[in-house]
């Protein structure tokens, strides 16, 4: 099946994704991913249904991490790729909007958590900086301090 690059009008033919409900991480120790991303990140825990499998929903704005613990079957172990393989933000990541990249930039060195890179300007404006979780997977986070009018509209 060939998909057009180019979207159409006709309401029938188009999905239309309205926003990213969650992400899902498969880490190996799941009380310290919590903590990192509840205590650090200063996301908010929530309720989670009953799964059958051990894990933690954390609510990031809109979006919400889900956490789960690496098992029989699932699709990966936790972890992310190898850090020292990675080059800037051109790998597997996700992202959240902060107030102050600098400012998280701080924070996490003060942490003692492994910078990636940045924090630099993109060039729309946005201060972004990547960093890795306890399991390596590849986080970033950015603010819109220096962005333009314009760039804002676009996301």
């Amino acid at each position: 099946m060939m998909i057009s690059s180019t979207p159409t009008n006709n309401a029938a033919s188009v999905i239309r994704v309205k926003a990213i409900d969650h992400v899902t991480i498969v880490v190996d120790d799941l009380s310290r991913s919590r903590d990192f991303y509840r205590d650090l990140l200063g996301m908010v825990e929530v309720d989670r249904p009953d799964f059958g499998f051990p894990g933690h929903w954390l609510q990031a704005g809109a979006t919400q991490v889900h956490l789960i613990e690496t098992m029989e079957g699932s699709s990966e172990p936790g972890g992310g790729l190898d850090p020292d393989q990675v080059a800037s933000g051109l790998t597997h990541h996700f992202a959240f909007e902060v107030d102050d990249a600098e400012l998280a930039h701080q924070i996490l060195l003060s942490a003692g958590v492994r910078i990636q890179g940045g924090p630099r300007k993109r060039p729309d404006g946005c201060m972004q900086l990547w960093f890795y979780d306890p399991d390596g997977h590849c986080v970033e986070v950015f603010d819109r301090t220096g962005s333009t009018p314009d760039s804002r509209s676009q996301r």
